[in-house]
């Protein structure tokens, strides 16, 4: 099992920037390939950006490219993803996910974190 938390959401105004982590514990971190999503209230989860497990390749959705970073820490099991440029449509839960290198699916999932932006 992997056990993962989230943290850094909040509500900040449109053009400001938030930095989300991801705290991950359980198994080996360098295991899994990461990935954040969202999800807006009435919508379904959709994807925002992952991260392989050396933090060497990035991948992003076109709604958040040249606007998020996603990035990794293998020694402290974390990854982040920074936002900035907010936007009111940025508003949603988002969600850290982990896929083991075996897998074809997003393996374990967080709580979720708020981000809240204001316009």
């Amino acid at each position: 099992q992997v056990q993962l938390v989230e943290s850094g959401g909040g509500l900040v105004q449109a053009g400001g920037s938030l930095r989300l982590s991801c705290a991950a514990s359980g198994r080996t971190f360098s295991n899994y390939a990461m990935g954040w999503f969202r999800q807006a209230p009435g919508k379904e989860r959709d994807f925002v950006a992952a991260i392989n497990r050396s933090g060497g390749t990035t991948a992003y959705a076109d709604s958040v490219k040249g606007r998020f970073t996603v990035s990794r820490d293998n020694a402290k099991s974390t990854v982040h993803l920074q936002m900035n440029s907010l936007k009111p449509e940025d508003t949603a839960v988002y969600y850290c996910a982990a896929r083991h290198y075996l897998s074809r699916e997003y393996d374990y999932w967080g709580q979720g974190t708020q981000v809240t932006v204001s316009s």
